[in-house]
């Protein structure tokens, strides 16, 4: 939401909130702010910069509806990135608005009160740097007289000789929340680049206060993009952080630029020629409120409140989605491996199944309905915005992953497979024995899933350890679960299980805990050694 924060005129800057904004030459550039404007007040949307222009008109208590209905629009040529600005024609006078070095370009003369006099350069680069040193976005204003007769522009002919009227500075603060998202994403190894219209002071103001660039740092201009071959543009695209008065092509030209030097570009746009810049980054990233239709179709993301930090907050949850679903992998992969493992190897062994076929498919289905859906719920981790990204060509099955299958598989197998046989050895009942290598199983992969919950940090902190209540329904719900397959007479006459003496839930208790200790200490090796093939990474 721009408002008018200062105007420089020949007689002096005036800030129109503090102080009266009135005279001849004050009026003629209210005048041309209205003519030259496609904003009707009392609608919705419009560009914010021409909605403050007439805001400017109404608080000083401009008649814009008399003006418009005697002024009446004859020509238009809308505004370019190409050239700039945007002329209006009306019977006599042709207005002008755009960015100040075009328009000082094309004026000869300046107006003072009701008079006009000579152009004086110097002055007006004086008040254009003390504007944009403030932060503020500049426009400039400007007329020619011109036969009522007229009815078109010539854009070559008419547009020069103009007179100019002054210097409009726009605030447009950044939202205060996006200070703290900047400061997220360079924690998250995210490197945020400005690209903008503006003037190149008002852009390094503005990236100043919001701690993007220190004092030092400078900006590169759209005609110095103009200048540069690719492979001096690739170079530059990463030393600079703020691009000032750019077009949509110089945006597609650092987007080509960022990924030639291996980087993953999101790009940001809100207009339709932003399409082309947009449909080649690779998360184009449109404006759901302002944006152009052309601009929502070329993104892949559509801001619904075009707000800077839902951006961060979606880097956020992306990340939170992909640690859930490597998470599940790292619990289903080696609980699955265990599970055909103890038939494999017994059949490769020739001896008795320590599992059942009937019983396997009670711990598969228990454990689908109960623990494998509660990785889905986990909340996002405290150090999730702290990693740095993951490499693209990093695969689902690290060798992190891949370890932690082999070794947690293995522990659970040959548990399952030892107090089997020492039950059988001890009781020579086979039911009992095979009644204990199950709820020795699923002990194991009970406590594993606590593991699981947080990829490199303890899992018995508190502040994660009660984060997920899902996970302690699901836990419950499965001992409820086993506690029916061990006891109820149904279960054990479908599943051929019986009931297991108080004694032996103490070592499928210990058990539960040796595997949930073992990886455990697993974490603190890799946190100690900072072991980077153990890192969850980011996006």
């Amino acid at each position: 939401e721009l408002k008018v924060r200062a105007v420089a005129l020949v007689s002096g800057t005036t800030h129109p909130e503090n102080e009266a904004f009135d005279g001849p030459a004050a009026r003629a550039l209210m005048r041309a702010g209205v003519l030259c404007n496609d904003f009707e007040p009392g609608h919705e949307g419009g560009d914010p910069l021409e909605r403050a222009l007439m805001d400017l008109a109404q608080d000083a208590r401009f008649d814009w509806e008399d003006l418009r209905r005697a002024h009446e629009r004859r020509a238009l040529i809308p505004f370019s990135s190409d050239y700039k600005y945007m002329a209006n024609l009306s019977p006599g006078l042709i207005t002008l608005k755009g960015a100040p070095e075009k328009l000082l370009e094309l004026c000869t003369h300046q107006r003072r009160d009701e008079a006009q006099e000579n152009l004086d350069l110097e002055y007006w680069h004086e008040r254009l740097e003390q504007l944009t040193e403030e932060g503020l976005r500049v426009l400039a204003v400007a007329e020619r007289t011109v036969s009522r007769e007229q009815a078109r522009i010539d854009q070559n002919g008419d547009l020069q000789g103009l007179t100019l009227l002054g210097l409009v500075g726009f605030a447009d603060p950044p939202r205060p929340e996006v200070a703290d998202a900047l400061t997220a994403c360079q924690s998250a190894g995210i490197r945020v680049k400005m690209i903008t219209g503006d003037h190149a002071s008002t852009g390094l103001a503005i990236a100043r206060e919001l701690n993007m660039i220190d004092d030092e740092a400078r900006a590169l201009s759209g005609h110095e993009i103009d200048r540069m071959d690719e492979m001096e543009l690739k170079t530059r695209a990463l030393e600079i952080d703020v691009f000032a008065r750019t077009t949509p092509e110089h945006k597609l030209r650092l987007v080509e630029a960022l990924q030639a030097n291996n980087h993953v570009v999101a790009m940001t746009g809100d207009g339709a020629n932003d399409a082309p810049a947009l449909k080649r980054a690779d998360i184009g990233v449109a404006m759901g409120i302002k944006g152009t239709e052309a601009s929502r179709q070329a993104a892949e993301m559509v801001l619904a409140d075009d707000n800077f930090v839902t951006i961060v907050g979606g880097v956020e949850e992306g990340r939170g989605v992909y640690d859930n679903i490597r998470k599940a992998v790292l619990f289903l992969l080696p609980t699955n491996a265990a599970q055909s493992l103890v038939i494999v190897l017994a059949v490769l062994a020739g001896m008795s199944l320590p599992i059942t076929p009937v019983q396997i498919l009670w711990v598969n289905m228990a454990i689908a309905i109960t623990l494998a859906l509660a990785l889905a719920f986990e909340p996002l981790e405290k150090d999730v915005m702290q990693r740095r990204p993951r490499p693209v060509n990093q695969p689902l099955l690290s060798s992190f992953i891949v370890t932690r299958v082999i070794w947690v598989g293995a522990v659970l197998t040959a548990g399952t497979f030892i107090l089997y046989d020492w039950v059988l050895t001890t009781v020579g009942d086979e039911d009992l024995a095979r009644t204990m290598a199950v709820n020795i199983l699923v002990a194991g992969q009970l406590t594993y899933l606590f593991n699981c919950r947080r990829w490199q940090q303890p899992s018995l902190a508190l502040d994660s350890l009660f984060a997920n209540g899902w996970a302690w329904l699901a836990a419950s719900l499965l001992v409820i679960m086993q506690l029916l397959f061990t006891y109820l007479p149904a279960a054990q006459m479908v599943f051929s299980t019986t009931a297991l003496p108080a004694r032996y839930w103490l070592i499928v208790g210990a058990f539960g805990l040796i595997v949930f200790v073992l990886v455990e200490l697993e974490k603190l090796l890799t946190r100690a050694l900072h072991l980077e093939w153990a890192s969850p990474g980011g996006t």
